[in-house]
């Protein structure tokens, strides 16, 4: 018999039970039910369940007392669906846990599991190690216990969930889980007691507004650059700040009214001589914290050197860095398994969706200083970031409302010219701008026109829309209402942050043809002819469902010619080794990476080499903000029998971040060759990055090199031979760059049976 656990709703989960001292309490036998219509905090000690994607309606989970493993019930996830993509059934952890390492254990049996896999699952917010991806079952199996291990960080862990998961189609039965902290039962390890800091018991000014500038003098801006570069460099560096003693946004916002009455360069470094020895003397450390010899980047503290700077303020600063603290910081920690660094006990001010005056300078203030003393790559912006502070000064105070605020927040994360970098949470005020329906169908940038290249609607649709028959693939977008495309773009690219023009002109091209009106007017060229056309829009929710159903076709394949192609798209661990056998005696493989790999393929880079082969190093923050070193990356092992035929990869715009540490993982083969076109130039592992207003965004947060030392970053993936799409190949249907690696494979077979 079978008990319903989930509705049919991405907004409807069920809590299990309470977690308390035994396993039956903490229910991970799934052995009693308690339903509510509201996810509950964790702090209440309820469990909880909910699917992982909006894909709600493909996936039942329920209890069956039928299949289970020696217990009254298990817990199955199964695909019902006609769109694959996953589920989960997780449970947040009441407490956070004092120890090392967490582990899952539990039992699981599968039926029929295909176009993914089924396993358990720890996640850890934040970020303190990634996921354990060994357990990927797929298949019909029975009922086998798993275990997966990760490591603990509890003074910084704001959250544990565990479960497991479904991705794909088929049948899974999840029971007998099991969590232990060092080897110890859940039920007999001790929560952690996180220290509450001085820092958080300050809440004076949790949700008024507290300073109105008057309109700004040049004097009072260069004031206000000093004094955001100085908040930056104690809230990391002085002891007394560093370990949280106090809340460093608030001490801003009641020094600022203070410090605004400064008449001139003498009085603003009085104030600020004041405001610094206000949190004590600093104490004198006799270890010598010198910046590596080695250092590939260090610290830049020219800004302290400056001329208008009284000798008081410079000395007192430079005695603040010589001793500066050292250890765990209460706003940021390095490492922590993503090799980045991880902001900590940052407000978000969600509340404020625009931030009074002062909270909008400490939202400046907070990245600039971010970027300059933690991102890797602050070295190849456009901009001497040192100047970027004191330009976006008057915008951030300037901004009138929610939208101003939100487009000068996004424009200043463009400045890092990473591609990485965007509005990932908030920004609702610009979602809403560029509107709630969009053309069905997908358009490109291609020989530099914009090109219909896909459609994402069905027939019946087309056909309401007038597009079935007037629009066609392959036609050239001129016009949208009026306005020409060129002008459109150049009127909004310092809107979209990228790496370099390739993937500014890729996200660009996504909104495009958006708007809020159910109608847009487009000019387009169709057979070497001017046209012009009223579209009907689609809701953008049903465009972007279209667009990120997950891709259930099979990675590999054989081609005509006995060629293997392989897409990273849907490749998953298991078809590796499957891939290592089939395509051994092929005469050549084409490896695809114009996509985001689905499983890490290192092991399938070992089948192309005859030797171990390094293919990566990396930069990492030290303990001294604004520094980072060199560490040795992967070196690729060899396998004992390598594959010797030609390897041809395919990248493109769309190869970003782990897929262009794939291709660069590619490129050490033997007989490798990459063709396309230059990458997104956005290498490494993120940070998060909250700002005021609810604002999420990220950077690139570690340095990605060659062993040789050349940048992957903004540079991308440069190919060895380019080869881009044609808007003739598009109109043919063609696949220009599979022609072409097609056509090197077979050039090269007929090379060597003339030798």
């Amino acid at each position: 018999m079978k008990t319903r656990l989930i509705l049919f709703s991405i907004f409807i989960s069920i809590v299990i039970s309470a977690c308390h001292k035994t396993n039956s309490e903490f229910n991970l036998d799934f052995e009693t039910l308690e339903n509510t219509s509201s996810i509950n905090d964790s702090s209440t000690g309820r469990i909880r369940t909910g699917l992982h994607t909006s894909s709600d309606y493909n996936y039942i989970i329920s209890l069956d007392s039928t299949e289970t493993k020696n217990r009254k019930s298990s817990a199955c996830i199964e695909f019902t669906g006609d769109c694959p993509s996953s589920a989960n059934l997780v449970f947040i952890l009441p407490e956070n846990y004092d120890g090392k390492k967490i582990s899952l254990s539990g039992y699981i049996k599968t039926k029929n599991v295909t176009d993914g896999n089924a396993g358990l699952c720890i996640s850890i917010s934040p970020l303190v190690a990634q996921n354990d991806t060994s357990i990927k079952i797929t298949g019909t199996t029975e009922w086998k216990r798993y275990e997966m291990t990760m490591n603990l960080q509890p003074d910084i862990t704001e959250e544990i969930i565990v479960g497991g998961y479904l991705s794909g189609k088929g049948k899974m039965w999840l029971n007998g889980l099991k969590v232990t902290i060092d080897g110890k039962d859940i039920q007999h390890s001790k929560p952690y007691k996180r220290k509450i800091f001085p820092a958080e018991k300050d809440t004076v000014f949790n949700t008024i507004p507290v300073v109105i500038f008057p309109e700004l003098s040049e004097q009072e801006v260069n004031n206000l650059e000093l004094l955001g570069k100085i908040w930056g460099f104690l809230k990391y560096h002085h002891p007394f700040i560093a370990k949280g003693n106090c809340n460093w946004d608030y001490e801003l916002l009641r020094m600022l009214p203070i410090y605004l009455k400064a008449n001139d360069n003498k009085q603003r470094d009085r104030i600020l001589l004041d405001w610094i020895n206000k949190y004590g003397k600093i104490p004198t450390d006799e270890t010598i914290r010198t910046t590596a010899d080695n250092a590939f980047i260090k610290p830049d503290l020219s800004w302290a050197e400056n001329d208008n700077i009284s000798p008081d303020l410079k000395t007192l600063l430079k005695k603040i860095y010589q001793n500066r603290y050292q250890g765990n910081q209460y706003y940021v920690r390095i490492g922590n398994g993503t090799g980045g660094a991880v902001f900590l006990n940052e407000k978000p001010y969600s509340q404020m969706p625009y931030p009074d005056d002062g909270v909008r300078l400490l939202a400046l203030y907070r990245y600039w200083n971010m970027i300059h003393y933690f991102f890797p790559y602050k070295y190849l912006t456009d901009k001497d970031w040192n100047t970027v502070l004191k330009e976006y000064i008057p915008d951030f105070i300037g901004a009138k409302n929610e939208l101003e605020y939100e487009l000068t927040v996004l424009r200043l994360i463009g400045e890092v010219c990473d591609t990485h970098a965007g509005l990932w949470k908030g920004g609702d005020k610009i979602d809403s701008l560029r509107g709630n329906r969009q053309a069905p169908f997908q358009v490109q940038f291609i020989e530099n026109k914009l090109v219909i290249t896909n459609f994402y609607i069905d027939s019946n649709f087309a056909e309401r829309a007038g597009i079935s028959t007037d629009l066609k693939i392959g036609d050239i977008i001129t016009h949208i209402d009026g306005k020409s495309v060129t002008s459109i773009v150049d009127s909004i690219k310092r809107y979209y942050p990228a790496s370099n023009e390739a993937a500014r002109l890729r996200n660009i091209a996504n909104n495009l043809l958006r708007s809020n009106e159910y109608t847009i007017s487009i000019n387009y060229i169709s057979s070497n002819k001017i046209k012009q056309k009223k579209i009907i829009l689609a809701d953008r929710k049903d465009v972007l469902h279209k667009k990120r159903q997950k891709d259930i076709t099979k990675c590999y394949k054989f081609l005509d010619g006995n060629i293997g192609y392989i897409t990273l798209k849907s490749i998953k661990n298991e078809d590796i080794p499957i891939i290592k056998k089939e395509f051994m005696n092929t005469e050549g493989i084409v490896i695809d990476i114009r996509n985001y790999p689905s499983a890490n393929t290192r092991m399938l880079v070992s089948n192309l080499i005859s030797k171990p082969t390094a293919f990566v190093k990396w930069t990492v923050n030290t303990n001294n903000p604004g520094e980072f070193i060199f560490e040795n990356g992967y070196e690729i092992p060899k396998s004992e029998k390598y594959y010797q035929g030609k390897v041809i990869v395919i990248v493109n715009e769309e190869t970003q971040s782990a897929a262009e540490f794939a291709a660069m993982a590619f490129r050490t083969g033997d007989n490798t060759t990459i063709i396309g076109s230059t990458t997104a130039g956005a290498d490494g592992n993120v940070s998060e990055i909250l700002l005021p207003g609810g604002l999420k965004t990220w950077i690139s947060g570690i340095g990605i090199y060659y062993p040789d030392g050349r940048e992957t970053q903004r540079v991308g993936i440069v190919p060895d031979i380019e080869v881009k799409p044609t808007i003739k190949g598009i109109r043919e249907g063609r696949d220009e760059l599979l022609e072409k690696a097609i056509e090197i494979i077979k050039e090269e077979q007929k090379s060597k049976k003339v030798k």
